[in-house]
């Protein structure tokens, strides 16, 4: 370790920075999305795939919109790419109308069917070809080699033949065996969504300027729910105080008090605030989740007995091991030795950190993860990483700090500055902030989005109260 990350924790008082608000960026324009359409095409000809078919959902729709910018809402939608030509999107009753927020619709540039049967039951059916027509039609037949993109990838431990197991609805994948064959048809996922070579591991500078945004808003909401905290509250009224803006969610906002507190996932239920309980709580939008858990409480004698030593023992070296962290986030570093890193520093046995320490974050709030045991593959430029390093204890409850941040090198923070300043100025002043004020070490790489990146407070009744590190 450096001798920067040999450096305890200490608790300072201060007011939190105000690093200023985020303006909505404009939406892309249609270039970018027929060159990630043209980069999935290459992908595809390395495979020697005819067809690539992306599946997408109101849950799972992160890889459609990464290509057309189109989201489905309340229905399937199947994306066809062949290997040239306009692709063809395929959608039910009520996206059609919606199909337009895809600037490759307007401009001409992607082909639509509506197929009924993606629609909500009871609805309108049979006006609508046959999805075997459909499929026919884009070329898909014997000879044809169909690479399916739906929302996870298989590995050879988890069962036999992991490239022909398929996570999109069984009708759509049966047909396409049917004109195929199953030996044709298999899973693409990881085109898109590999730590390491995945197309949606490469973030552009539009893009880190939309996480940016998302991060901005999410970070306030979170913040203003923090210090609008009191005794007595319910767990709803402390989420009225987030005011959030209507930017689509990444995932539920979770507040985890009293009876909810170990539930992880749990939404509000009417819980009261009380002194003494622990509290976790997390609002995310597309491209970001802000997350912190800790205590309601002014001073370590508001805990239960044996949690008195909560700063000292838990949340404190979780601070200081998260330096260590930040400091590994450059490009060329395998994400297995931040595994270890986080793991000799953080025991098992103390902190239970079971989930990846750190994974990709974008439209959706996983992707996939570089970091595991024993992982190579190495971090690179674009990837944007969520700071999600989750302990647990029965005594000790919980600590985070989990915010976004870009991995970006000279080229892309170049861009950025160029053609995004505000954005640009936003994260210097929060990188600024890091290391000047809380004492971390950061990578020239490290861009932080979160107007609370690393600000952590151990008790929620007194949030001046923040970690650093010795100055």
């Amino acid at each position: 370790m450096s001798e920067r990350a040999k450096k305890k924790h200490r608790l300072i008082e201060i007011d939190w920075p105000d690093f200023g608000d985020a303006a909505c960026p404009p939406r892309r324009g249609a270039a970018e999305y027929q060159e990630r359409i043209a980069s999935l095409r290459r992908h595809m000809e390395e495979r020697k795939l005819t067809h690539a078919v992306v599946y997408g959902d109101r849950e799972h729709f992160a890889n459609l919109m990464y290509l057309t910018g189109f989201d489905p809402r309340f229905e399937e939608s199947l994306l066809i790419v062949g290997v040239s030509g306009k692709p063809l999107i395929v959608v039910g009753n009520e996206c059609e109308g919606y199909l337009p927020i895809s600037p490759l619709i307007v401009e001409g540039l992607l082909r639509f069917e509506r197929f009924q049967s993606f629609s909500l039951l009871s609805q309108p059916r049979g006006e609508t070809r046959p999805l075997e027509t459909i499929f026919a039609d884009e070329g898909i037949g014997q000879g044809s080699a169909v690479g399916c993109v739906g929302w996870k990838y298989f590995l050879d431990i988890e069962r036999d033949d992991a490239v022909h197991a398929l996570d999109l609805p069984s009708y759509i994948i049966d047909t396409l065996r049917d004109l195929a064959g199953r030996d044709h048809v298999v899973n693409a996922t990881d085109l898109l969504m590999h730590p390491g070579y995945g197309l949606r591991s490469f973030c552009s500078a539009a893009d880190i300027a939309y996480f940016e945004y998302t991060n901005v808003k999410a970070s306030e909401s979170l913040k203003r729910m923090i210090f609008g905290l009191r005794e007595g509250m319910t767990d709803h009224a402390v989420v009225e105080l987030a005011r959030m803006n209507g930017e689509p969610n990444g995932c539920h906002p979770t507040f985890c008090t009293g009876v909810n507190a170990t539930l992880g996932l749990s939404s509000p239920s009417g819980e009261t605030i009380r002194r003494g309980q622990p509290l976790a709580a997390n609002i995310s939008y597309f491209g970001s989740n802000i997350c912190r858990a800790a205590w309601i409480a002014e001073t370590a004698k508001d805990l239960p007995a044996d949690a008195q030593d909560y700063v000292e023992r838990f949340a404190g070296p979780y601070f200081e091991v998260l330096g260590d962290w930040f400091q590994q986030m450059k490009p060329g570093v395998a994400g297995g030795s931040i595994w270890s890193l986080i793991h000799q520093g953080l025991p098992f046995d103390l902190f239970g950190i079971y989930l990846n320490p750190g994974h990709l974050i974008h439209m959706d709030e996983w992707v996939s993860s570089p970091i595991y045991r024993d992982s190579t593959v190495p971090l690179h430029s674009g990837m944007a990483m969520q700071v999600d390093v989750i302990p647990s204890s029965p005594i000790y409850y919980s600590t985070r700090m989990e915010d976004g941040i870009v991995i970006a090198d000279a080229t892309l923070r170049g861009q950025m500055e160029r053609e995004w300043p505000e954005c640009y100025g936003r994260i210097q002043a929060r990188r600024r902030f890091m290391i000047e004020v809380l004492g971390y070490g950061l990578p020239d790489e490290v861009l932080p989005l979160s107007n609370m990146t690393a600000i952590v407070a151990p008790f929620l009744l007194k949030p001046n109260t923040i970690f650093a590190l010795e100055a």
